[in-house]
């Protein structure tokens, strides 16, 4: 049975309260009692805890001082109204797949989840170092400004790790980890949700491209 378009609404409305109340609180709690470069293993050493931040890429990665800190921050707000216009477009047409729109709605809450780091975490937080943990403080007496606060990640999956053997032709003799990125979950969000839209509704998005170049 078909849902409704108000059954749509709901569904995806808690599924994103959801998803963003886990990301913001797993970061809450991280901040508030690990200090940076903390690690707590998990299920041996192939899942971590490790807690560092980092100026609003996914992945651990950084852009360009105070202004790359800006326009990555405003990009993400702009990519964030796009996904949510296009959503409640796609609303309106009783024949889309509910999975498109659960995948779409993954993705913007990605992209919201990280966008409070960066927006508030700054005015709200005191500044983590290696040896101190950080706390709540009054709006506005944080560590940075509005829009200049740092992703907080936390989730490390280095499956291998091992030291290369010394007749190895490349890096011998080094450390060698797989998959070294540290995030969370709101990029978990945006990349699970890109994947299973890439995967699984291709059909859907090809379609709509055709219906475009008519």
């Amino acid at each position: 049975m078909a849902l409704s378009r108000s059954r749509k609404q709901l569904i995806l409305a808690v599924f994103a309260i959801l998803l963003l109340v886990i990301d913001q609180v797993s970061k809450i709690l991280v901040k508030t009692n690990m200090h940076l470069g903390e690690s707590i293993p998990v299920l041996g050493q192939w899942f971590q805890i490790l807690f560092i931040e980092n100026e609003g890429m996914a992945f651990g990665m950084s852009f360009g001082g105070e202004l790359g800190k800006y326009l990555l921050t405003t990009f993400r707000i702009i990519l964030f109204g796009v996904m949510l216009y296009y959503i409640r477009s796609l609303l309106r047409r009783d024949s889309v797949p509910m999975g498109v729109l659960v995948g779409l709605t993954a993705i913007m809450v990605g992209a919201l989840g990280n966008i409070i780091d960066c927006m508030f975490y700054g005015l709200i937080f005191e500044q983590s170092t290696m040896g101190t943990v950080a706390d709540l403080v009054p709006m506005g007496q944080g560590y940075g400004k509005f829009m200049l606060g740092k992703v907080v990640d936390m989730l490390y999956f280095p499956i291998i790790n091992t030291t290369l053997p010394d007749w190895f032709p490349i890096n011998g003799g080094e450390q060698f980890i797989f998959f070294r990125p540290i995030f969370n979950i709101a990029d978990s969000c945006i990349t699970v949700g890109a994947l299973y839209l890439i995967l699984f509704k291709w059909r859907f998005f090809s379609a709509e491209s055709k219906k475009m170049e008519k």
